[in-house]
């Protein structure tokens, strides 16, 4: 059911719209000044506001002003009895969806409301898509050490250098990795992502090299590896520390000589690609224990990026926890929820042990359990803590 607001100073007028609104279907709210309207507008999601213009405390193009800094994307259409056609187009220009004379026509605002709801499913659904087909999410953070993986990512990625991103499972290796090849000369070309964790050793070989058929009794076609699949663009090799000796074998020589040689061939194909690498391992270590080789290590490790985890960086998450609503809402099709300064302290408080995928799960079970805004006990509620 769709939520409408009705902010007008006569009480006859409100209830006169809500009861024809509420006999349509519709869910009616009211106020009987713009203050109160602002204020419930602020703590509520609503799909279409009816604003009065001549109202006291504050006025209908003063309410129409100060909504649009809480939520630009919630249709408000203007009534009044006083209006004049400077009236209108002024409403217009500041952002009123449409404007409308008292008494209103009862088949026009019907019409309108309609036109307004349909306007904010459309305003929902364009900014699913867009987060669908966008390429690479945004990198938030200020802190020292976020601006300096910035500052390394412009600096690296225009070359063909290739990079191995250390840090915690959650931290964002990935995102780093998208980064590196939207800002490289080759971002017109694939990015191919290899988990090798993921990968069954036996099976690791054919994935990365590819294979013809009848190499081995399950091949009964010919396959094309990732190295094929990413040639003129990136090869991401994430988890890389779980990959087996005789694998890093042949990486390290895809490395050194571009060609690889698939499974049960003795052809060899030359592959143009930039291997970008990541792990939540300590190599060097190891290579100690005889579980990674020395010489690829140092052919991954050109360049050194370390993300930190979201413990070392708590500054960040009021804009990490901002950004989290305002994607999530959209996607559940609501408002933004308004989120306590004193939930964010306590938010602040707690060991991120998953770290940056952590906290966008706990923000999308606070958006779901909460009430009209994120409060310091729904923190409290709903998110184990960890000392």
């Amino acid at each position: 059911m769709s939520n409408i607001l009705i902010i007008d100073d006569e009480k006859s007028i409100r209830k006169t719209l809500g009861e024809i609104l509420s006999y349509e279907g519709y869910k009616i709210d009211e106020a009987g000044d713009g203050e109160e309207g602002l204020k419930k507008f602020r703590e509520k999601s609503y799909d279409v506001v009816l604003c009065d213009i001549k109202m006291p405390k504050i006025d209908g193009i003063e309410f129409l002003e100060r909504s649009r800094e809480s939520n630009a994307d919630v249709p408000i259409i203007m009534i009044s009895g006083h209006g004049t056609i400077e009236t209108a187009v002024e409403a217009v220009k500041k952002g009123a969806f449409d404007y409308i004379s008292k008494p209103p026509d009862l088949n026009r605002l019907l019409i309108t409301i309609r036109n307004a709801m349909d306007k904010t499913s459309l305003v929902t659904e364009t900014k699913v898509l867009k987060r669908k087909v966008s390429k690479t999410p945004e990198m938030i953070g200020d802190s020292s050490s976020i601006k300096k993986i910035k500052d390394t990512i412009e600096k690296v990625a225009p070359t063909d250098a290739r990079v191995l991103i250390t840090g915690e499972n959650g931290v964002g290796k990935e995102l780093v990795a998208r980064w590196l090849h939207e800002k490289s000369n080759r971002s017109t070309g694939p990015i191919v992502e290899v988990n090798c964790a993921a990968i069954p050793t036996e099976l690791i070989e054919s994935e990365l090299f590819g294979h013809e058929k009848g190499s081995f009794t399950s091949a009964i076609k010919q396959r094309i590896g990732k190295f094929e699949q990413a040639n003129g663009g990136t090869l991401f090799l994430d988890e890389i520390g779980d990959m087996s000796l005789s694998a890093q074998a042949k990486v390290l020589r895809a490395l050194q000589e571009g060609k690889i040689t698939r499974v049960g061939a003795d052809k060899d194909i030359n592959v143009d690609v930039r291997v970008i690498a990541a792990t939540n391992k300590d190599l060097l270590r190891e290579v100690e224990e005889k579980q990674f080789r020395l010489d690829l290590y140092h052919r991954l490790s050109v360049i050194l990026v370390h993300v930190p985890s979201l413990n070392e960086r708590k500054d960040d998450i009021p804009l990490l926890v901002d950004k989290f609503l305002e994607d999530i809402c959209s996607e559940y099709g609501i408002s933004k929820k308004p989120i306590d300064q004193a939930a964010l302290d306590e938010m602040k408080k707690y060991k991120w042990t998953g770290n940056i995928r952590e906290l966008h799960n706990v923000v999308a079970r606070l958006v779901i359990l909460s009430g009209k805004n994120i409060t310091a006990e729904d923190v409290l509620n709903n998110v184990t803590r960890r000392d």
